[in-house]
């Protein structure tokens, strides 16, 4: 069943409700990994891994499910009805970072109820494939959007998003946005951060203080102002921080890069 889509907030001063509290998060400072890129076998010592939703969880790790719930994923512009993708001068909006991914257009009540019913099986499939949690990339489209889409408008979406998730038992995890995780967390009800390069670009406080100690980082090997040891030895990262290959290839390609805390 699809929820309104006001959503219900966080509850005040961060105090979780009697739902939120059933549903686990990640294991604070466990090593994490990420593989968007390819599911592969987990090194010894992970307990923590973001797969993308048309992948399997692993079993006996905290899984996380990744839904690109704000822009088109690649390959699937045509699955999506066209009047819910954003337009200027009659052209789709493309992500400028990633041509090929057209941003979600979440400026009505109407938009954002055709978006949640697409989205939605999405989630319900992550918690019957039996994921813990689910992560919702793109919260910052507005950001793209030359002014016709508003924080407000993602918030609203989010907030339906995250109370779907809820309610099919998973957590859910804000991903990156990090000048509007304090609104997320208390006004859309995020339970945990999946971040990528907050280290890199020294933002991982805006996560942390949020979310305490259930921040999931991932820092790449082209953008590292210094040794990744160093960066994990820093009292201002996340504990839970891996270093991937930008591409987060499989374990069996030679470009393949992981190493954790």
């Amino acid at each position: 069943m699809l929820l309104v889509m006001s959503g219900c907030a966080a509850a005040e001063d961060g105090v979780r409700s009697d739902d939120q509290a059933s549903i686990g998060l990640p294991p604070a400072g466990a090593a994490p990994d990420y593989q968007l890129g390819g599911a592969y076998a987990p090194a010894d010592g992970v307990r923590i891994v973001g797969r993308d939703r048309t992948a399997a969880p692993v079993d006996g790790i905290y899984s996380i499910c990744y839904v690109n719930a704000f822009q088109t994923q690649p390959g699937e512009l045509t699955s999506w009805p066209q009047d819910l993708l954003l337009r200027a001068d009659d052209a789709l909006v493309f992500d400028p970072d990633w041509p090929d991914e057209a941003l979600a257009d979440t400026s009505t009540d109407e938009n954002r109820t055709g978006i949640a019913e697409i989205v939605t099986p999405w989630i319900t499939g992550c918690a019957a494939d039996g994921f813990e949690a689910v992560e919702f990339d793109n919260l910052d489209s507005h950001t793209r959007s030359g002014g016709a889409l508003t924080l407000e408008d993602n918030l609203a979406l989010a907030a339906a998003l995250v109370d779907t998730a809820h309610a099919a038992g998973l957590a859910a995890g804000q991903k990156n946005a990090a000048e509007d995780a304090e609104a997320l967390h208390e006004r859309a009800g995020f339970d945990f951060a999946v971040v990528e390069e907050c280290a890199a670009y020294s933002e991982c406080g805006a996560f942390t203080t949020v979310y305490g100690p259930h921040v999931v980082d991932i820092e790449y090997t082209d953008q590292l102002p210094r040794e990744f040891a160093e960066m994990c030895a820093d009292e201002s990262s996340p504990a839970s921080m891996v270093l991937r290959d930008r591409d987060l290839t499989p374990a069996d390609d030679p470009e393949h890069v992981f190493e954790a805390c």
